[in-house]
């Protein structure tokens, strides 16, 4: 005789393998589910439980978001929280380290954490991150958990995983909170900016390529913004220039590099494709001013710490929707709408390489 529990977990079973199989043709959204790797531009919570002060769980940050202060490092919505409605989410994208129901898992997670990087050692001077190889390890245990409710059905799960889309927008730490951090890190000393671009895109090639082993087909790689911009590498000194070259010259050898990974995997993995993000063109000074209305773009809007972080519960600015920045770092959701969006349809090869978000949804692989 069957246990409650026998019969729980078989009914449970049933409805999410149903939830699934029907998840693609009701039209809810572009894709049946969307996995996000990355730092504190995507981290939505999952540093809120860390030891760390690299967490935004309070406000004003969220101040414009729905439901206030979650532990993203902005006023409102992330650049992924965006990218979600537009691929037609209904709710934002779940932290990995909240989310326990199994209707919410399958529709994807985000598992990015602030102060994270490609590099394991990256940002531990701050205190715990979850880095990529440890977002990895968090999929594969939610690749697993899928699996073992669906059953048998290998291959209805593995084409379940094919379709969703994958975006992994990592490395600014790696410079940030690593290569310009001498005082903590000798990364700087033992490489020039270039040999550093080139160790860090063959660990992120390794890195990509098991995240193909767990089934992605459909993967957004985003690149760096111009971090050399940001209110904080501004006020180290920019020796006359409007910012910090010799910061954003580091993270253009990682763009360029991390372009031509992007025609590396296409020829290599033929039945996957994989984009290039240039957020590095969509930001900082490559922001056209008069159509984004974002007519501040080297002061932040909220008061900051020590660390750059907002003041816990002071008063932002009121013309936020005019600002760039939030605190030191992160952009704020105006800033994030406007990269989003062009992210998601721009017609310019420039933009996106070698297609939009919007086609690599649809696309049928």
């Amino acid at each position: 005789m069957a246990t409650n529990d026998t019969v729980i977990w078989t009914f449970m079973t049933v409805v999410l393998v149903v939830f699934i199989s029907q998840s693609c043709v009701r039209g809810e959204s572009q894709v049946p589910c969307f996995f996000i790797f990355g730092d504190s531009l995507a981290d939505n919570g999952n540093n809120n439980h860390l030891k760390t002060p690299a967490k935004a769980n309070y406000l004003p940050y969220g101040i414009d978001f729905p439901k206030g202060p979650t532990g993203r490092f902005t006023n409102g919505r992330t650049f992924v929280d965006i990218i979600a409605e537009l691929l037609g989410f209904k709710n934002p994208i779940p932290c990995f380290a909240t989310t326990r129901r199994h209707k919410d898992m399958v529709r994807g997670l985000n598992y990015a954490s602030g102060s994270a990087g490609l590099r394991d050692e990256t940002g531990t001077h701050m205190g715990a991150n979850v880095n990529l190889n440890k977002q990895l390890l968090n999929h594969k245990a939610t690749v697993k958990h899928i699996a073992s409710v669906m059953g048998h059905k290998q291959s209805s799960n593995k084409h379940y995983l094919n379709k969703c889309l994958y975006s992994v927008g990592m490395g600014s730490n790696d410079y940030m909170n690593n290569y310009f951090q001498p005082k903590f890190y000798p990364t700087s000393t033992k490489y020039t900016p270039e040999q550093y671009a080139t160790l860090l895109i063959k660990q992120y090639s390794r890195q990509i390529k098991t995240l193909y082993m767990y089934g992605a087909r459909k993967v957004a790689l985003v690149g760096l913004g111009q971090v050399g911009c940001a209110p904080y590498s501004i006020s180290t000194g920019t020796n006359g220039s409007a910012c910090v070259d010799k910061m954003n010259d580091a993270v253009q050898f990682f763009n360029e590099k991390l372009k031509s990974l992007v025609d590396q995997l296409n020829t290599n993995l033929t039945d996957a494709k994989f984009i290039y993000v240039n957020t590095y063109g969509m930001s900082g000074s490559s922001v056209d001013r008069t159509t984004t209305g974002l007519k501040v773009s080297d002061v932040n809007c909220c008061p900051v710490n020590e660390i750059g972080q907002c003041v816990p519960s002071a008063a932002p600015c009121k013309n936020r929707s005019e600002h760039m920045f939030w605190d030191l770092f992160h952009p704020t959701e105006m800033a994030n709408l406007v990269t989003a969006r062009r992210a998601y349809n721009s017609s310019n090869p420039s933009d996106t390489y070698p297609m939009n978000i919007a086609h690599l949804a649809k696309l049928r692989l």
